[in-house]
């Protein structure tokens, strides 16, 4: 067991979180993830209404008696989704760990923090995590320029953001972007993290609820099969190299601006792929570390074996301090 300030935070057995994702984290991932020790966590926005929210969490609960989690992505919108009956709903479902993304989530914390609920805020740059910490979040989850989705704007891989996180946050933090295997869990650990969270990792799993067609195709790829949109909008996010993303990176490097491409880009589109398996019928997110991933198992063993090979990859590299040195 790999103990860490996050798993005593957070009260979880590993340092291994499923964080939330758009149509995937619905309640047999988040129950699988959780049952096996690590943090599943289902994703508020999924759910049509608050009223189904509270129903998934149940069916969750149905599955595991170990803790997980909601996500509570905060983003602008013309019509923003209820966003105070979905906090409503997390709290009285007496869920006790919220992931949030987005925007900050200062105008939440107090209704969190009233009723025992932890808050695990994700963003993409080390300012960012400091004023998540200000505000009274219980730890971090910073992405690293790999990462599926929105990685920011500053292009700082995890490399050197994840001990840049260490050398200044004093709360527990978790690395996400580009971690698939124990070789990752490791690193991160080494690096000043307290564990891990993965996103891509998880949605090419048995439990995952999007087409195996799309699952087979993140086996299929590489490292070098995403793209990077909306560079120029100063809103970049990486999706999966496709007909659709390379023709919105074509259209915006020409001079288009968003009213050009929002048809191509809609959500709709991409939820289309995930339940359909039309790779082509729009955008979908996935991570430059799909070129780590090579099979498709429960859930629950990508836990257990993650944790298994990062204990033996530490253990093995702290023997070599007890070992003569060698000159070649």
């Amino acid at each position: 067991m790999l103990t860490t300030r996050f798993t005593e935070a957070l009260g979880i057995e590993h340092p291994i979180v499923q964080g939330g994702m758009m149509w995937v984290g619905r309640a047999e991932l988040a129950a699988a993830v959780s049952e096996a020790g690590g943090l599943g966590i289902i994703t508020a926005l999924t759910q049509p209404t608050p009223a189904d929210l509270v129903k998934e969490i149940a069916r969750a609960r149905t599955m595991t008696d170990k803790p997980f989690g909601v996500n509570l992505t905060i983003l602008p919108s013309i019509n923003p989704p209820p966003y105070d009956e979905y906090r409503r709903a997390i709290v009285d479902s007496g869920v006790t760990i919220v992931e949030t993304a987005g925007s900050n989530p200062e105008p939440h914390m107090d209704m969190f923090r009233e009723h025992g609920v932890r808050v695990v805020h994700k963003c993409t740059s080390v300012r960012h995590a400091l004023k998540a910490q200000k505000v009274g979040v219980t730890a971090v989850s910073i992405d690293g320029f790999e990462c599926a989705g929105h990685p920011g704007e500053d292009d700082v891989p995890g490399l050197v953001l994840i001990p840049a996180a260490a050398d200044q946050l004093e709360i527990p933090f978790i690395a996400s972007g580009g971690f698939a295997d124990g070789r990752g869990l490791a690193a991160a650990l080494a690096l000043g993290a307290d564990g891990i969270n993965m996103g891509s990792r998880f949605m090419c799993t048995q439990e995952s609820p999007i087409s195996s067609t799309v699952k087979e195709r993140i086996v299929e790829a590489s490292e070098l099969d995403t793209n990077l949109i909306f560079r120029t909008l100063h809103n970049t996010a990486r999706v999966a190299k496709n007909a659709v993303s390379d023709e919105v990176v074509q259209i915006l490097a020409e001079g288009g601006q968003f009213e050009d491409v929002r048809p191509l880009v809609a959500g709709a589109r991409g939820r289309k792929v995930f339940e359909d398996g039309d790779l082509d019928a729009g955008i979908w997110t996935v991570g430059m570390v799909q070129g780590l991933i090579r099979d498709i198992p429960p859930a629950g063993d990508v836990v257990r074996r993650i944790v298994a090979e990062a204990e033996e990859i530490l253990r093995r590299r702290l023997s070599l301090f007890g070992a003569p040195a060698r000159v070649g």
